[in-house]
């Protein structure tokens, strides 16, 4: 227990640098945009690649993997029931409400967590590819046919190549992302009865540290200024439905799905539902801004998740590290 508490302490000090560095700006306005895009596009993909490297593909595609696919997949379904059926909310709404619960942060907090709290990366990979490969294709189908029905009501076309061609752009443009190709490639090489000398891979693991220190000051450097919750804007039902099952519904849905159906304990079930209880991804923002729809929800939801996520880690550490 003392050591997961020394993991949410490094976090917590290098995301409050972060808020710190924003709200006196010493390192200028565009250090933000600057460092977000270097952990982006070099430092984690660099990390990941190194990890994957020195591994073999049974220690990659687990139980744990499962269970945080299947989990994530039921909290997204849950919430597109009880939105529609309470909330009354339209299908594009709805699909940003689902990514919302279901779309961890696998990547700028997932990471630095499974490093400092769980010692090791191995549900970060197979979750992100998912994620990203999966479940956010799906998504983007959805929308693109809301879109494309609502074009149809206007110029009387049909929408339907619309929507695939969303489908397949949204997943070609995942794979096209920097951190899945690293992710990709590590899988081959982890797959490869070979593994490079260390003289190739001692660069890739220098550059790789620069990762999890640099997605923690990007992530304390975006808290700062934010308001959530406007009054008269802000969608606040669906946010905190999406908000509750994110931080309590979905850990313990993994919970219960990695002890009671797969018969997991020890560190392997504190894995699945510390994953599960990561806080909303801000690619949901990212897709909600690019449709249109579900905008307010996704960015408050994303924030109320991420300060919500630290109690809620540190209670699932305590009951089950």
């Amino acid at each position: 227990m003392a050591g997961v508490l020394n993991g949410f302490a490094v976090i917590v000090a290098l995301v409050a640098l972060g808020w710190f560095l924003a709200r006196t700006d010493v390192l200028g306005s565009d250090a933000r945009l600057v460092l977000n895009r270097l952990v982006f596009f070099v430092a984690t993909p660099a990390l990941l690649f190194d990890s994957l490297a020195r591994t073999t593909l049974d220690q990659v595609f687990t139980g744990v993997f499962v269970v945080s696919a299947v989990s994530a997949i039921i909290i997204a379904v849950l919430y597109m029931a009880i939105a529609r059926m309470w909330l009354r909310r339209p299908a594009s709404d709805l699909v940003i409400g689902a990514l919302s619960a279901g779309y961890v942060n696998s990547a700028n907090l997932g990471i630095p967590i499974a490093l400092y709290v769980l010692g090791d990366l191995g549900f970060v990979m197979p979750l992100l590819l998912f994620q990203v490969v999966v479940l956010q294709p799906i998504a983007i189908a959805v929308l693109e046919r809301a879109q494309a029905r609502a074009a149809d009501r206007t110029d009387g076309t049909h929408g339907n190549v619309g929507a695939l061609s969303g489908a397949l752009g949204a997943l070609v443009q995942a794979i096209r992302t920097p951190i899945v190709l690293a992710a990709l490639a590590g899988v081959v090489m982890a797959a490869l009865p070979w593994t490079p000398p260390e003289t190739l891979l001692e660069p890739v693991k220098l550059i790789g540290q620069i990762s999890v220190p640099g997605a923690l000051l990007v992530f304390g450097m975006s808290l700062y200024g934010v308001k959530v919750l406007e009054a008269g804007a802000s969608p606040r039902r669906e946010i905190w439905l999406a908000s509750v099952l994110k931080l309590i519904a979905h850990p313990l849905l993994a919970y219960a799905l990695g002890a009671g159906l797969l018969g997991m304990q020890g560190h392997e079930l504190l894995t699945v539902v510390v994953a599960a209880a990561l806080p909303t991804a801000q690619n949901v923002l990212v897709v909600a801004t690019r449709y249109g729809h579900g905008i307010l929800l996704a960015r408050d939801s994303a924030v109320i998740t991420t300060l919500g996520a630290l109690p809620v880690l540190l209670l699932v550490s305590a009951l089950l590290a």
